[in-house]
């Protein structure tokens, strides 16, 4: 579906796919779409448990993003905890804490994204 879509959309040079997958942490970690990177989500109102239970897919991706940490005043989550256990599967997993509401964390969100892109674009002059 990938493949077909990346076809469809008739790509320019030096764009940027992002493939998102919703609904489970289990499916996106076992199907290697030809990405660069994988980015997993994790909201402070889902627990800070979630590492643990769904490991391949925090394993498997070089982010995490704590998402809605706006809430974090109003909801018992150990931040501290869901990121020690994002270790514990993947201790070089980076972490950003981010929140669309306040703004916090999309700076560096957007600084990985684009240094992810430059990396990708020197790996394929490299193969040139």
């Amino acid at each position: 579906m990938v493949g077909q879509a990346m076809q469809q959309l008739e790509l320019q040079d030096n764009s940027l796919l992002l493939i998102e997958n919703v609904g489970n942490l289990v499916c996106p970690a076992s199907f290697d779409l030809g990405e660069a990177h994988k980015v997993a989500i994790l909201s402070v109102t889902e627990g800070e448990d979630k590492p643990l239970k769904y490991p391949d897919m925090f394993r498997a991706s070089d982010l995490m993003l704590l998402n809605k940490c706006d809430l974090l005043p109003y909801l018992d989550f150990d931040a501290n905890l869901a990121v020690e256990n994002a270790r514990r599967v993947n201790p070089n997993i980076q972490v950003i804490r981010i929140s669309a509401t306040s703004g916090e964390g999309m700076d560096e969100w957007m600084e990985w994204i684009k240094a992810g892109c430059r990396n990708a674009v020197a790996m394929l002059n490299e193969k040139l």
